[in-house]
């Protein structure tokens, strides 16, 4: 089964997603099931795991709502306060949906760079094994010798590290202090990493296969087959690719490796890691 560990849908509003900036029109549109249906059929995807794009619970009960709708969907990556002293009252009601599978923290967003060592959002962290929970990493590079810290802090429970951490990706330069990072965060068994986002991170005026191929080269190093996922993060993928077009690309990417191992990375870990 072929999944997309990572996409969003939204009704767009203007204030809602303020993140959407002024260069960013393609995304100032609702982006719905149908579309997705339509992008990840003509690309061979059959299911994929949607992810919050704004730090609400109204957002996250819509994706649950919407997974019960839609076969494709498979599950759901929410929000919740996790810093909030409540947080297992304003979970214990969401966690009875079979779809929901993650939640995650916009830590890219904040801005104390060390946010993901405070002591209240580490609290909420320790809540969600008991619920079966995976909690997913959304930083850029910057972040990681603090999310080695954090993740060293929660052995037991499983992470997801998005968009391998978001490395600034140009021709002219390669981050070594990324890669290092990545490799030792890597070294912790309990973290797992999607291949998604990338393309976002391009900042030169074009991008290709092989300009990301020593990214790809990168994360597999560190993480392996078993521990890699594909990720779209369409609809924001769009601002510099077609769904297909990064499909494509990754499936470039991949074919030097066996077919078990190319399943892994396609779908199998997603299935896995959030119980699919």
């Amino acid at each position: 089964m072929q999944i997309d560990s990572h996409h969003h849908f939204w009704k767009y509003d203007p204030v809602q997603y303020a993140w959407i900036g002024p260069d960013m029109s393609v995304l100032k549109r609702d982006y719905l099931p149908a579309d997705l249906a339509d992008a990840i059929g003509r690309a061979g995807i059959d299911g994929v795991v949607s992810v919050q794009a704004r730090q609400t619970i109204e957002e996250t009960a819509s994706l649950l709502a919407l997974a019960a709708e839609h076969e494709l969907l498979r599950g759901v990556v929410g929000w919740i306060p996790l810093a909030a002293p409540d947080v297992v009252s304003v979970l214990e009601p969401l966690a009875q949906s079979p779809w929901l599978k993650a939640v995650r923290h916009v830590v890219q967003d904040e801005p104390d760079d060390a946010f993901i060592l405070d002591t209240e959002f580490n609290r909420g962290v320790s809540q969600l094994k008991q619920f079966g929970l995976v909690y997913d990493i959304l930083i850029y590079a910057k972040h990681l010798a603090n999310t080695i810290r954090f993740v060293d802090r929660h052995p037991d429970q499983p992470f997801v590290l998005d968009h391998i951490a978001k490395p600034t990706i140009q021709a002219a330069e390669f981050p070594r202090s990324w890669r290092d990072e990545l490799r030792e965060l890597a070294r912790r068994e309990h973290v797992v990493c999607k291949f998604s986002g990338v393309v976002t991170e391009v900042r030169d005026a074009a991008w290709s296969t092989e300009l990301i191929r020593p990214y790809w080269d990168a994360a597999i190093e560190a993480f392996g087959s078993k521990r890699l996922m594909f990720g779209s993060d369409w609809p924001v993928c769009l601002l510099r690719s077609g769904y297909g077009q990064w499909v494509s690309s990754v499936r470039e990417l991949i074919a030097d490796l066996s077919p078990a191992e190319q399943g892994d990375i396609m779908g199998a870990n997603a299935c896995r890691v959030y119980d699919l």
